[in-house]
């Protein structure tokens, strides 16, 4: 190894001791000892593996992957962030600005090739649209390059020129000069007005400003004179908790205690309330929930549902009740801490996973049904905790069947719609188009050479049951009958294009309208088949059902289920906040 590098070795170690004797010094404490005991061992560990490994080592990597090891044991929200992902965490966590030209990729049999983009931004007005090939950026040929490195390539600083070559279909390449702009993803995706003259807000993501993007749609709503507000917190995994706070300021008067943080550094132990008027204090309101709703999502879900402010409608949601503060560390790197557990209003708790208490073998046990808690919400319903948030009002989740799981996973569903848009200049608007039963059938036509294949689950219990058979020597005995069986669910799967037609011709429609009217279509074609979006209508409609959920009267139905049952019988098989 050269002499310059362990001179640099020499230093760390030097400026460890020193660390090491200070801390020493500090405190004669058992735990300060072991501190400056474990830096020194792993300074010298560091510095060993390094100098006298067989191969070189690429010390950043190597570095990140102890951080990471380490840092796996606590959970999964606790991690190390180098400089060079700095950029990338931004993104993912704090702001949804960057400069770039407003698409997104993919990578198949190693081309690229657009898979979506955004409204108004450089992409779409260039016509780019979903399903072209990108062959090269600025003159870099993309075979070959994962998505990653596309991405990279795309992004960069606003005004800068970015040289596509792209190609449609058959058509030869086409060369396109993009000016990269401030790419700004909002946190509320869409809002409008839907059936009923209810205000709806969908809200992605809680990063920098979602809180002021929802008071905005807010405003906007509320010159309709609204019959009530659904927010729409569906598969929304969280962001930075303050903005949560912010929010449920909206609907709630000012003083009022949102959620508390307590964990093992008192100083860092606060408890949020409302510091404003609120927006809409007593407009009638619902927020949609599944179980990807997570962390500040359910702190604004949670602190709604104690304060019996709103009714929630959908499934129970992750359970992710931690708290998430980012801590600077040399040569700009961070590292994000798990700091403390949320409380909402009632004093609950939502947190699912324990990550403290590991089986022997280190695997992770959810907080048991007998370990769960009751407590009131204000006028006294029950709530639960150690197991995210509980509904008020559940609806079972509809899940595609296999074969329209299929199509949108081998992207047969995307390239039909690549090709209806080719042929097709224009169509309905989004709230009414629908394919015709000639169309379908185009489309059926279409998937005839391709191929799609797919296990029900019939078929997974007979590929078992061979299995065991074969296992146990009794497989000649029944093999005839397992062949006549096998060959009747491969005719009947034969059916499964027009058995589930009305699913698949959801999602193909879904599909094409995006290619029309961008996300903001999607939203609206879907808004038809949206069971909970008409529950969350129905129950602000019904004045006494609203009534009834938030003073607690046990006497009404959850779809079929007593109020009662539906949070004591649990579902038993069964981003951060900052």
């Amino acid at each position: 190894m050269k002499k310059g590098v362990i001179v640099k070795y020499k230093r760390f170690i030097l400026s460890t001791g020193i660390l090491a004797l200070a801390l020493g010094i500090w405190s004669f404490s058992d735990d300060l000892f072991q501190i400056s005991k474990n830096l020194e061992v792993f300074a010298s560990l560091y510095k060993e593996v390094n100098i006298n490994y067989v191969d070189d080592i690429n010390s950043a990597k190597f570095l990140k992957t102890g951080a990471d090891a380490m840092l796996d044991g606590l959970d999964p929200y606790t991690e190390f962030v180098p400089e060079s992902e700095i950029e990338d965490y931004k993104l993912h966590y704090v702001s949804t600005q960057y400069g770039g030209i407003g698409a997104s990729i993919f990578s198949r049999n190693n081309k690229v090739y657009i898979s979506g983009v955004f409204e108004g931004f450089p992409a779409q007005k260039a016509d780019v649209r979903p399903g072209d090939q990108v062959m090269q950026i600025n003159d870099i040929v993309l075979d070959g390059k994962n998505s990653d490195q596309v991405s990279q390539l795309l992004k960069g600083s606003k005004g800068a020129t970015v040289k596509l070559l792209t190609k449609r279909d058959d058509a030869q390449p086409v060369e396109k000069n993009l000016v990269r702009d401030e790419i700004k993803q909002p946190n509320v995706s869409y809002y409008g007005m839907v059936d009923g003259n209810m205000g709806y807000i969908k809200l992605d993501r809680f990063l920098e400003n979602s809180a002021q993007e929802v008071t905005d749609a807010l405003v906007s709503l509320k010159k309709n004179n609204p019959n009530g507000i659904i927010l729409d917190l569906r598969s929304n995994g969280g962001g930075i908790l303050q903005e949560a706070v912010k929010i449920v300021n909206l609907f709630v008067q000012k003083d009022i205690e949102v959620v508390s943080q307590k964990g093992k550094v008192k100083e860092k132990n606060y408890t949020y309330k409302t510091a404003a008027t609120p927006l809409a204090p007593d407009i009638p309101l619902v927020v949609l929930v599944n179980s990807r709703s997570a962390s500040a999502s359910e702190i604004v879900a949670g602190s709604l549902q104690d304060l019996d402010r709103g009714i929630i409608i959908g499934q129970r949601s992750y359970g992710k009740g931690l708290v998430q503060q980012t801590f600077p560390l040399p040569y700009n790197s961070l590292v994000k801490i798990t700091i403390a557990k949320y409380y909402v209003p009632s004093g609950r708790c939502i947190q699912e996973i324990d990550y403290t208490h590991r089986k022997d073998d280190g695997t992770l046990t959810k907080v048991a049904d007998s370990l769960m808690h009751e407590f009131k919400t204000k006028n006294g319903r029950s709530v639960y905790d150690g197991s995210g948030i509980y509904p008020d009002i559940f609806i079972k989740p509809e899940n595609y069947a296999n074969v329209t799981q299929a199509l949108i996973g081998k992207l047969l569903l995307f390239d039909y719609a690549t090709k209806y848009r080719a042929s097709h200049t224009k169509i309905a608007d989004a709230h009414s188009f629908t394919l015709t039963d000639a169309e379908y059938g185009d489309f059926v036509k279409y998937l005839a050479d391709k191929n799609y294949t797919y296990n029900t689950t019939t078929e997974k219990v007979l590929t078992a049951l061979k299995g065991e058979a074969t296992k146990e020597k009794q497989f000649d005995q029944i093999q005839a009958e397992y062949d006549v069986l096998k060959n009747k669910l491969a005719n009947s799967k034969k059916n499964d294009l027009q058995l589930h037609k009305a699913e698949i011709k959801q999602a193909l429609e879904n599909e094409i309208i995006s290619r029309y009217y961008y996300d903001k279509g999607r939203y609206e074609a879907n808004f038809k088949y949206d069971k909970e979006l008409a529950q969350a209508v129905k129950t602000m409609q019904d004045k006494n059902q609203l009534a009834a959920i938030l003073k607690g009267d046990g006497s009404y139905k959850v779809i079929g289920k007593p109020v009662l049952a539906a949070v004591v019988d649990k579902d038993k098989k069964a981003d951060n906040d900052k």
